[in-house]
């Protein structure tokens, strides 16, 4: 139960007589012996002890009809439709008789009457208590003074075993769950459909109960003080109308009135009708101006209560909340103001809030809030960087694990921001669980490699990586893990340039690109491109270039007979692959450099370079080879024998016996004039006329033995001739 002394009392009405435009000013008083009012449509309602219903709409005209003969009892306007309900007296000792008005349509002038009946069955007289109609028109409650049993054919639930006096009850609107208020002259109780409610100590003899925009309106009757005071028990008693807001548990207006006839709500304000014939308005204050009053008082939690229950909007009561914050910050309650400001974000601008708790001390609070921007998404990354430091600076481990594992849908902050704090900061194990939980790989693999040195997790990492991912990777951090994890990086470049264990597969990067990465690790890079090689045949052109270079260094560098030939074969093996033809002049180049002879011959042979041969084993004094190219290779040039013959007769030493042999292959091919023979030897000092005897001889002979089929030819073809000329001049003259 809620004691209402223990409420404060507001202004939030202004009181004033409703007053005629047009004549000074001049107050409003409405025709004597007023008993019943109403007010809807636009319009307040009275009914008179003469049977007279008035009207009174907002430009204060007013008019009136005879609706009954002797007096009017109860007047009910509809909301939905204009339509007046009303209950009065034709007769004397005659039931009360209904008459249904429909206020749009005129008889004589005055409203249509569209239905008359008795108010209460019977012929016995009944006063009637209370009137209402259902705004679908087809139900109509009416309740007589001395009570009576409810109808049998409708269950009911009995909640509580009191009632009130006329007029002591009320209906909430739907923001009170449409609770029924009834007002006893100690308490007023509230009731749900199917329970009761709360219970309040109002006291003093509740005369008029009215619900008006989630105020309970009560006009109640109370002995003056005076009268407590002095015992006087006939002392006159003076009537309080009291407008109470229950939700914040305080009282909106409360003055002092003679004599209430009724309280209606019109045109957005309350109106008090007193006996004088006075009408009395009560405008209620606007929210702002009620607002200022609460916080001149400091009440600021009110303030909220009652923002909320006028709903203010999120910036009006974001407004509330800054200056409650301000105000308990003024007061030293650190925690209670960061608890407002919390109340701000989204609306006030962060760093009003942050820069009052940038002192050591209230770092706490200064946690708090940036958790909360954190937690609406409304941080910034300069605000994840102040949280996460005062995190650290509170050396709060649990808390800043807490942070980051928090949001498992939904991140509440900049990661990329959160990781580089973290790390600056030394908390790799939680910067690494956010670069791995969100996918920031670069900083992952960063952390790993540079700061905690852990290069077999690192390595482990990218090979569960996407292909495209860890192919990046690879490029980037392949060298500083070649040179620690040797091994186990090959083994995982070698997965990667032929099939990355990856969902689907088709995957392979290109292993030309990886080359760089074994610039201090021939060995390793040995293995990779022979795995290249053997697996997939088709590896780029790179892959065989360097492996090459690479068998013609260690054939170079290799002092082990047997070893050696083991790498000249591999190295003659890769040449004859037939992966060289498009780039014939590289591996020409690499076996040149490494002074690789036999590579070198071969290359030559394989582009038909049979000059280059000749030149080579010329230019290594290699009589025999010189010969055997020219026996090889003369037959498509025959110009290697002329040659072969030239550089003999160059040497000083004794050559006769290869000077010889190309002389036979001369004589016996006819490659050279013989003049031009012996002058070619002329320049040799041990070509003396021994050497070329055989040659001249031979020579010598094959010419006689030529002249002669010569002669004996021309001899033939004279006598043939003179035959031929006989047997021309027989045909011509026979």
């Amino acid at each position: 139960m809620a004691a209402y002394l223990q409420w404060r009392r507001f202004v939030f009405f202004e009181k004033e007589p409703v007053r005629l435009s047009g004549e000074g000013g001049k107050a409003l008083t409405l025709p004597p012996g007023l008993t019943v009012c109403d007010s809807g449509r636009g319009s307040l309602l009275f009914g008179d002890m003469t049977g007279q219903i008035w009207f009174l709409p907002r430009s204060l005209q007013l008019s009136c009809f005879q609706a009954y003969k002797l007096r009017v009892t109860h007047l009910h306007q509809l909301k939905q439709h204009n339509i007046l309900v009303s209950v009065g007296e034709d007769e004397e000792g005659v039931n009360p008789v209904v008459k249904v008005w429909n206020l749009e349509k005129r008889d004589g002038g005055n409203p249509l009457c569209t239905r008359i009946f008795p108010a209460i069955p019977g012929n016995k007289p009944t006063v009637v208590s209370c009137i209402t109609v259902h705004e679908n028109l087809n139900f109509m409650a009416i309740g007589r003074r001395r009570g009576g049993g409810l109808q049998k054919d409708y269950p009911y639930t009995e909640l509580d075993s009191h009632g009130c006096g006329l007029r002591c009850s009320a209906l909430t609107d739907p923001s009170q769950d449409m609770q029924f208020v009834v007002a006893g002259n100690e308490c007023v109780y509230l009731y749900q459909s199917d329970e009761r409610g709360p219970c309040f100590a109002f006291e003093g003899q509740k005369l008029i109960v009215h619900w008006y925009r989630g105020y309970l309106v009560i006009v109640s009757r109370e002995r003056s003080d005076f009268a407590v005071r002095g015992g006087d028990n006939h002392a006159p008693e003076r009537q309080t109308l009291t407008v109470y807001d229950l939700g914040n548990k305080l009282i909106a207006y409360s003055c002092f009135l003679n004599d209430v006839v009724d309280v209606l709500a019109e045109w957005g304000s309350l109106y008090v009708l007193t006996r004088d014939g006075l009408l009395h308005a009560l405008h209620e204050k606007d929210t702002q101006t009620k607002l200022e009053m609460l916080f001149k008082k400091n009440l600021y939690v009110m303030a909220i209560s009652l923002a909320k229950g006028q709903h203010l909007d999120s910036d009006g009561l974001s407004e509330i909340f800054r200056q409650y914050g301000d105000h308990l910050y003024s007061k030293g309650d650190h925690d209670g103001a960061i608890q407002q400001y919390i109340r701000t974000i989204g609306k006030l601008e962060p760093s009003y809030v942050i820069r009052k708790f940038l002192d050591a001390q209230r770092i706490h609070n200064l946690t708090a809030y940036l958790q909360a921007l954190h937690l609406q998404s409304l941080a910034n990354a300069d605000h994840t960087t102040l949280l996460l430091n005062c995190y650290t600076k509170l050396k709060d481990s649990a808390r800043l694990e807490g942070f980051i594992k928090a949001s498992e849908g939904e991140v509440h902050f900049d990661v990329e921001i959160a990781i580089k704090v973290l790390r600056q900061a030394g908390y790799h194990s939680h910067a690494l669980y956010l670069a791995e939980k969100h996918a920031h790989h670069e900083w992952y693999l960063k952390i790993q490699l540079e700061d905690i040195k852990n290069f077999q997790e690192a390595l482990r990492y990218i090979g569960r990586l996407p292909f495209p991912q860890a192919e990046s990777n690879m490029k980037c951090y392949g060298k500083i893990l070649m040179s620690h994890v040797p091994n186990e990086t090959t083994q995982l470049l070698n997965e990667l340039c032929t099939d990355f264990p990856q969902p689907g597969g088709g995957n392979r990067a290109n292993p030309e690109e990886y080359i760089p990465i074994f610039a201090n690790n021939p060995c390793e890079l040995k293995t990779f491109l022979e795995h290249m090689t053997r697996v997939q045949s088709d590896s780029p052109q790179g892959v065989y270039d360097t492996l090459l270079e690479l068998r013609l260094q260690n054939w170079a560098h290799e002092n082990d007979p047997q070893a050696k030939r083991q790498l000249q074969n591999d190295a003659m093996t890769l040449l004859k692959s037939g992966r060289f033809k498009n780039v014939f002049d590289k591996a020409l180049v690499l076996c040149q450099m490494h002074n690789f002879q036999k590579g070198v011959l071969y290359l030559y042979e394989q582009g038909k370079l049979f000059q280059q041969i000749m030149h080579y084993h010329m230019q290594n004094d290699q009589y025999q080879e010189v010969i055997e190219a020219c026996k090889l290779y003369g037959e498509q040039e025959s110009c290697l024998w002329e040659q072969a013959l030239s550089y003999f007769a160059r040497k000083e030493e004794d050559c006769k016996e290869h000077i010889a042999t190309v002389l036979r292959h001369i004589e016996s091919k006819n490659l050279m004039p013989p003049l031009l023979v012996v002058q070619t030897l002329a320049h040799n000092s041990t070509a003396t006329l021994s050497v070329i005897r055989d040659y001249l001889i031979n020579k010598m002979q094959k010419l006689s033995q030529q002249s002669e089929e010569d002669e004996r030819t021309v001899h033939q073809y004279r006598e043939e001739t003179a035959r031929i000329r006989q047997e021309i001049h027989e045909l011509r003259n026979r």
